[in-house]
């Protein structure tokens, strides 16, 4: 049987890992050590893991490409949360026989949620205004409505199909586009396909949820943002790399687009001196769509679960190439 002996979980950034899941249930020994900071860069990663036979990643945080896998000897099992991780070199993990698996999905709803959550901020200058009244001013912005309003959803699947839902439910006009949009399935959620085109020129609020590939890189990009009408707003809860971000930053910042509500950030955490700090007209988050206690109990009870299975020489829910 595979000997379990140091389990490390990476990205704990609350310090809350050892709610959501019962680690000890571990095999007697085990010594688990929670990163509540993030490691930062190929050599943070390396220094830091080498003693770790068993590693637990959140999401796409923490990139274990081939340079760095060669570098963790150690390294028998990398769990992810979440059932797939494009930030995870699969065939050089298979290479160095270090098993990869991962949990069920969670976060749609959590992530269509904050989408909202974001868009009100948004309409309502809610960060502004309660900055402002804490400094002693009054009413100093006038907020947009949603009912009649445009809602342009790109990417229809299980979180944008939950959003589009919340868009009918507020009144608005909700389009949507996709490479692959079922028109049917866009039909039956009251949800008008259009081209992509369309969406960008027409919609007041555009919203982002389509999974990270090559095909949705730069998605959003210098030529998208030009159609978009200058007081359209853009809200991305998918990935970063969906959009064209210093494009997009010049677009706030020659007023060409209304304003921008983002979870998802090139560099996670967001460094200290980074332009979008800054960046006029904007509400940002931390990646909060998926950091719930319901989420974080399925990622952290599946990822022990995965750990026990492979320490009874039968893992689970693996990736493969």
């Amino acid at each position: 049987m595979p000997e379990i002996r140091r389990v490390a979980i990476l990205d704990d950034y609350q310090r809350t890992a050892h709610r959501y899941a019962a680690w000890d249930s571990l095999p007697e020994g085990t010594q688990l050590t929670y990163f509540s900071a993030h490691l930062d860069g190929p050599e943070e990663v390396t220094a830091a893991l080498q003693p770790f036979d068993v590693v637990v990643a959140m999401r796409e945080r923490t990139p274990f490409p081939a340079e760095v896998l060669d570098r963790l000897p150690n390294l028998r099992l990398l769990v992810t949360t979440g059932p797939a991780n494009a930030a995870i070199d699969t065939a050089a993990a298979a290479r160095r026989g270090i098993v990869v698996s991962g949990t069920r999905a969670a976060g749609l709803t959590s992530t269509a949620e904050l989408t909202w959550g974001l868009l009100h901020a948004l309409t309502r200058s809610l960060p502004a205004e309660d900055r402002n009244l804490r400094e002693g001013a009054w009413q100093q912005t006038v907020g947009r409505d949603l009912h009649g309003a445009r809602l342009g959803v790109i990417g229809l699947g299980g979180v944008g199909s939950r959003v589009a839902q919340v868009g009918v439910a507020f009144g608005m006009d909700v389009v949507a586009w996709s490479t692959h949009l079922d028109p049917e399935h866009a039909k039956a959620l009251d949800v008008t396909p259009v081209s992509k085109r369309e969406l960008l020129t027409t919609s007041d609020v555009v919203t982002l949820h389509v999974r990270l590939s090559p095909r949705t890189v730069g998605l959003i990009g210098i030529d998208e943002l030009a159609l978009m009408r200058p007081d359209a707003l853009l809200i991305n809860t998918s990935r970063a790399p969906v959009v064209d971000e210093q494009a997009l930053l010049a677009a706030l910042h020659a007023g060409t687009v209304g304003g921008a509500a983002l979870d998802v950030h090139f560099t996670e955490p967001l460094p200290t001196d980074s332009p979008w700090r800054g960046a006029p007209r904007t509400v940002l988050t931390p990646h909060l769509g998926y950091v719930t206690a319901d989420a974080y109990e399925i990622f952290y009870r599946d990822a022990l679960g995965d750990i026990l299975a492979y320490a009874a020489d039968e893992p689970v829910r693996l990736l493969t190439p």
